[in-house]
């Protein structure tokens, strides 16, 4: 039966056996090498550490990692139940010291990311504020009498130190106005009060309303008195207004047909920042081409709103926007990287303060749905506490384990 093989299987067998040649090269028609050849740098890598600008991780020594003594143990039995003491001497000799010698290295180059923190002090814009505990409530709390203000003022007065200079006498007295509080009860309840009540509007004097007819200046020169209104509609001060970054992008003329025939008009696309995490953009339109452009730069600054930066100089990961019919993707990039993208997500970056960036239009390159896509995309960029707090996980920085402390 083996001999007895179909024509179409000894022909497979006698075409496997005979060599094939090598198809020959394309012939290039230019001078340019090809794309496929892997490109190498004509100059040499250099490493930070061959310039001395990181620790050198020989010099750490395991040894360094010393078990607990007799009088350790007795210093944080004080501080720690028997139960925590237990946990956390399983928890570190579940870390091997190699891991702390020559991962836990601190860096001490001029590009040290600066997210180290021993969280002794609260940050504004990281940390949450504060809440105040809701226990501090007192339902049964009375106003106090002029009788009792002034029974205050006389126990103040009786226990006042003899002999404070006048800088600690002055701190002496705003300490006893701080700590006053003007109602029987729990002082907590005063001090520390678990309110939604919004704070009373402050009165207004002479003395609040002397400065605001007179004309804002920025050192010797005068700013724009077209953007006086933002300082007044604001929290902007005029030295804040004067240096910020304003850029019309887009402006051109819009033609609206109507029955008693074509109206003109121009039309501004304008962005603002102060290059340090704020950007805005704003649409103006009018009749004469500066009331159009002053109008779309107050709609800028007050549209301003603060972008999250990694570093102070890139975004964090990547991000995508859609406006009509464009869209725009932006990435982060190592440092040194530039701005590399189109000219109008060049100068938002610019005014936003943001140094290293890539990005690509996809589809429609209409210039404002460009500038909206991008104004979107940087809003919309993924914090790791936000990934980290939908997958139901911890926020750990790993950095100095993943890549050996030289990130």
């Amino acid at each position: 039966m083996k001999s007895l093989l179909p024509s179409r299987c000894l022909l497979c067998r006698i075409a496997s056996n005979v060599p094939r040649s090598r198809p020959s090269p394309s012939r290039p028609f230019h001078t340019t090498t090809s794309s496929q050849s892997k490109r190498r740098s004509s100059h040499p890598s250099i490493k930070a550490s061959d310039l001395g600008l990181t620790t050198n991780k020989s010099d750490a020594d395991s040894s360094s990692v010393a078990p607990y003594t007799d009088k350790d143990r007795e210093v944080l039995s004080k501080l720690y139940s028997p139960d925590q003491l237990r946990a956390i001497e399983a928890a570190e000799s579940a870390i091997s010291p190699d891991d702390l010698t020559h991962q836990a290295v601190i860096r001490n180059d001029p590009f040290v990311p600066d997210y180290l923190d021993d969280f002794a002090t609260r940050r504004t814009i990281i940390d949450k504020r504060a809440r105040k505990p809701e226990t501090d409530f007192d339902p049964h709390a009375t106003d106090k009498t002029e009788a009792d203000d002034e029974k205050d003022l006389t126990d103040y007065v009786r226990n006042y130190p003899i002999g404070l200079p006048d800088d600690e006498a002055r701190l002496h007295y705003i300490r006893f106005l701080e700590e006053k509080t003007h109602t029987h009860g729990d002082p907590a309840a005063e001090l520390n009060a678990s309110t939604a009540k919004a704070p009373e509007l402050p009165l207004i004097n002479d003395a609040m309303t002397d400065g605001l007819n007179a004309p804002t200046t920025h050192g010797a020169t005068p700013i724009d008195p077209a953007l006086e209104p933002i300082l007044q509609q604001t929290s902007f001060t005029a030295d804040e207004v004067s240096n910020f970054r304003i850029k019309d992008l887009v402006a051109h003329r819009v033609v609206n047909q109507t029955r008693l025939g074509k109206i003109q008009s121009m039309y501004f696309l304008t962005v603002a920042g102060d290059g340090n995490g704020l950007l805005g953009i704003g649409e103006g339109k009018g009749t004469e081409p500066e009331d159009a452009r002053q109008q779309s730069r107050r709609q800028a600054i007050k549209n301003m709103k603060p972008i999250v930066r990694y570093e102070g100089r890139t975004v964090f990961g990547e991000s995508e926007a859609k406006v009509g019919a464009s869209i725009v993707r932006i990435a982060s990039r190592p440092p040194g990287f530039g701005i590399r993208t189109q000219r109008y997500i060049y100068e938002m970056c610019r005014c936003a303060g943001i140094s290293d960036i890539s990005a690509k239009v996809i589809r429609s390159r209409n210039p404002m749905n460009v500038a909206k896509a991008t104004y979107e995309a940087l809003m919309r960029q993924r914090l790791p506490e936000d990934v980290a707090r939908a997958r139901g996980k911890k926020f750990v920085d790993v950095r100095k384990v993943y890549y050996g402390g030289l990130v």
